[in-house]
């Protein structure tokens, strides 16, 4: 069974960073796609960055600079390192999987997802 839980999230002041986490069980990071989501009060959920099988990675012009995604493959966990945070980063952030190789922010790529963590940027 497919799983994925985000850790991580809090409040962060203005400029400050903070690293998200996702542990997946029920399959191995070398098969498939992550993805980096999130969904602010009362806006559609946006796609961040994602990174497949062969490690390739694709960021939204929104973050690209600022986060960061990464893999540890002995860990089975995904992370996304926020730098530079803004008021307008809070969200409730998600990742999600599937299995492809695709570069993709679209959700509608992604079968599997996690129960989000809370980003609160504010001072």
């Amino acid at each position: 069974q497919v799983q994925l839980v985000e850790s991580g999230g809090g409040l962060v002041q203005p400029g400050g960073s903070l690293r998200l986490s996702c542990a997946v069980s029920g399959f191995t990071l070398d098969h498939y796609a992550i993805g980096w989501f999130r969904q602010a009060p009362g806006k559609e959920r946006e796609g961040l960055a994602c990174i497949n099988s062969r490690a390739s990675t694709y960021y939204a012009d929104s973050v690209r600079g600022r986060f960061a995604i990464s893999t540890d493959s002995a860990k089975n966990t995904v992370y996304l390192q926020m730098n530079n945070l803004k008021p307008e980063d809070t969200a409730v952030y998600y990742c999600a999987a599937d299995y492809h190789t695709l570069e993709t922010l679209e959700s509608r790529y992604y079968a599997h997802w996690g129960q989000g963590t809370q980003v609160t940027v504010s001072s």
